[in-house]
């Protein structure tokens, strides 16, 4: 049993359940669509998504078809967004697989994304959830206007720490956040329940992308070497950001230019990562991300006790230890 399968082990039934309902959102009469929707079920991650919207339905009530319904809709949110994703950053593989791009080209991934996006606005309709349809509709804003704001920075390499905190809060954060919100609207909580559960979400995720950029400066691959993939993407992220503005305006102007420049020469991008690491960029990111944690769980800890809650304050302690 895996990690998360022990924590989410209070919503086990409704995972089970899930996974046939999520299946039949993905049908079509056209072949093609078949063969690639059955290739993204076959190499699903760990669920975190549906398990926030179980699990925070359960903090106030119980799971119902409004739940699975919300689970569903963001879980073809999330997958269209990956698939458009690696086709924006050029991605030819995610989590060890080929991407859709890699494998059927760019065109035929963008459509798998947007049949995708117009199956989960359609099951929304359909099941009459316009207030989970607005949840959902304002985190696809989000996460858009998120990708865009970081191609815009990222190409004049200028981007602080308050534009970084926005940035993953559209790109990473509103999507969780989403997942608590509307797990708590189908449970029947009411509207200031919703709001909080959606900045519990939203803490939550922001700790999340912070452990995803601190990786990036780690060993988290099978050579045990760190990748460095934001610094060859010229993504500038919070140990780097943090960096760069508390050392010298020469040191400063030296670690742009080599991103600028030899962000595809191996030994510059380890001089890089090295240069973050000796700086401190490790440590003040792991304090932040701690920082936005303990907001999550404060924030868990207004709601009364149950093995919802524990299960949620659990899945809160992963998405800051996990190890990949």
């Amino acid at each position: 049993m895996s990690a998360i399968d022990k924590i989410t082990a209070t919503i086990a039934d409704e995972m089970v359940k899930f996974e046939p309902y999520f299946r039949k959102q993905l049908k079509s009469k056209v072949p093609l669509f078949g063969l690639i929707t059955n290739y993204i079920i076959r190499r699903k991650g760990k669920q975190m998504r549906p398990a926030f919207v179980f699990l925070s339905a359960k903090l106030h009530g119980e799971t119902n078809r409004s739940s699975h319904t919300a689970a569903a809709m963001i879980e073809l949110l999330h997958t269209a967004t990956l698939i458009h994703d690696d086709v924006v950053d050029e991605a030819y593989e995610r989590r060890g697989f080929f991407s859709i791009n890699a494998l059927w080209k760019n065109k035929i991934a963008v459509l798998t994304g947007d049949f995708l996006l117009a199956k989960g606005l359609l099951l929304a309709v359909e099941e009459k959830e316009f207030d989970l349809l607005k949840i959902v509709s304002d985190s696809v804003q989000e996460m858009s206007e998120g990708e865009l704001l970081q191609i815009e920075k990222s190409r004049k390499l200028n981007i602080t720490e308050e534009v970084y905190f926005e940035i993953i809060r559209k790109k990473t954060a509103t999507l969780i956040s989403s997942c608590c919100g509307a797990g708590a609207k189908s449970a029947g909580a009411d509207d200031k329940t919703v709001e909080r559960m959606m900045l519990f979400g939203k803490y939550v995720g922001i700790a999340f992308q912070i452990k995803d950029d601190i990786f990036d400066y780690q060993s988290k691959n099978l050579i045990g070497k760190p990748t460095g993939n934001d610094i060859k993407e010229k993504k500038l992220t919070l140990p780097l950001i943090h960096v760069l503005n508390n050392v010298s305006s020469s040191d400063k102007k030296k670690y742009l230019r080599i991103i600028n420049r030899h962000n595809n020469n191996s030994k510059k991008v380890k001089e890089v990562i090295d240069f973050v690491t000796k700086n401190g960029g490790i440590d003040y990111s792991h304090t932040k991300m701690i920082e936005y944690k303990q907001k999550a769980l404060d924030i868990l800890s207004e709601f009364p006790d149950s093995k919802a809650k524990q299960s949620l304050s659990e899945l809160v302690e992963y998405t800051t230890e996990r190890k990949i």
